[in-house]
């Protein structure tokens, strides 16, 4: 059938750079991508654990290559986003997904070390990881970065203010380059993850969870990684070119319930 629009919805042949890939969000984007028949480079500080997740690619019959990356490390964010390109023959695609948290109030002893901590992964490390790939995404033509914020990056919640920090500064990072970076062709957006079943919200108890959802979530229950994933590959489509500077809430509408 002869197609009446002109922008693809495929990624098909994209290479793509994910961290933070071998659990959570990540493992489910770069499953998503490989679905989508983008090349992915699956990057974590988890060795064994990129591993697994290449390997549950590389059965699907779909492209992944893996690195572990600690991304505190400025020098390993150079190499590898260099040899992520050497291999694939180039990067379309960044997705700063890792990360952590910790609680953490504002009178404890290890406060300003956790607070460091937090700034130096959560923020500074998406830079650096920026600042390593983009040549490469200029040279793409229409390169594409997300970065994952939080909607503690469009509220707060007691006792995480590093986190908190970092991912309201995640938001401005986006959006000052998604300005900067347009010429290039490059978009910027976020996405804000809500109540997510990941490896952070693992302790949170089972009836917890149920309490929280029931009262603060519209849908009522916590999200897959999945569901996260689908949105992230909404904004890197080619046919996604005019949207740029977006802190995208995933989120089932907990940020704008009011009661």
């Amino acid at each position: 059938m002869t197609r009446l629009s002109k922008l693809s919805r495929s990624i098909e042949g994209k290479v793509a750079l994910v961290t933070g890939a071998a659990s959570g969000m990540g493992r489910a984007t770069a499953h998503l991508f490989a679905d989508e028949q983008a090349k992915v480079a699956v990057t974590d500080i988890n060795g064994p654990g990129v591993e697994t997740v290449v390997g549950e690619i590389a059965a699907v019959g779909a492209t992944a290559r893996g690195w572990q990356l600690d991304i505190a490390d400025p020098q390993r964010i150079q190499d590898v986003v260099a040899e992520v390109a050497e291999q694939f023959g180039g990067l379309d695609i960044l997705i700063n997904n890792a990360g952590i948290s910790a609680e953490v109030p504002i009178d404890a002893d290890d406060y300003e070390s956790q607070w460091a901590r937090h700034l130096d992964i959560l923020l500074t490390a998406q830079m650096r990881l920026i600042r390593a790939a983009l040549p490469h995404l200029k040279a793409s033509g229409a390169g594409r970065i997300v970065n994952v914020a939080s909607t503690e990056g469009l509220g707060a919640t007691p006792r995480i203010s590093p986190y908190s920090t970092a991912k309201h500064a995640v938001i401005g990072l986006t959006r000052s380059l998604a300005t900067e970076l347009g010429r290039d062709g490059i978009t910027v957006n976020c996405i804000c993850p809500g109540a997510i079943h990941t490896a952070m919200t693992a302790n949170i108890k089972d009836e917890h969870k149920e309490i929280f959802a029931r009262r603060r979530v519209p849908l009522a229950r916590y999200a897959e990684p999945e569901e996260v994933a689908h949105a992230t590959l909404s904004l890197v489509l080619p046919a996604s070119s005019y949207i740029n500077g977006v802190a995208l809430p995933v989120d089932a509408g907990l940020t704008i319930k009011n009661a």
